[in-house]
């Protein structure tokens, strides 16, 4: 588990970048947060790190958006999910298993059906130091990704 604290939008985005630039095929982000965190801010981010250019939007009602970059992004926003299985109806598993990565927000609700292997971050505000202060816990769980966590605290160390 790491912690940082970002104080600026750009700065949660900037940490999505790093995370995004290491992930590969059929990497899970789970996204965890009250609304206004910045959940899709941390999305844009990973996005940028897959080499996606486009403007990232909180798939609300559309349940998944797909991004063409260096892989697929996948990004769900399943607030509106009544249950895991309308999930699973969504074609969930093909995502999961696919191509790209997946980025789930609102994945505590849906946490029966989590893949085993996946990247937990839970954004929270930090009130106490202003408006866009978060702070954000990245939990790496399972085998597969567990060299992530060493590679972004190097280059988190780095700047």
């Amino acid at each position: 588990m790491m912690e940082f604290r970002t104080n600026s939008v750009a700065d949660t985005v900037e940490l999505g970048r790093k995370l995004g630039s290491m992930l590969q095929k059929g990497d899970n982000v789970c996204l965890f947060g009250d609304l206004g965190t910045g959940k899709t801010a941390f999305t844009s981010g990973i996005a940028k790190g897959l080499g996606i250019s486009g403007y990232i939007t909180s798939p609300t009602f559309t349940i998944v958006n797909e991004y063409e970059g260096r892989l697929p992004l996948y990004h769900f926003d399943v607030y509106r999910i009544g249950d895991a299985d309308e999930m699973i109806d969504t074609g969930y598993y093909e995502y999961i298993d696919g191509d790209g990565v997946t980025v789930i927000e609102w994945a505590d609700l849906i946490r029966e059906i989590l893949p085993s292997e996946r990247i937990e971050v839970c954004i929270k505000k930090d009130d106490h130091e202003g408006s866009d202060s978060r702070m954000i816990i990245i939990s790496f769980i399972g085998g597969r990704t567990a060299e992530y966590e060493r590679r972004l605290a190097d280059e988190s160390a780095c700047g």
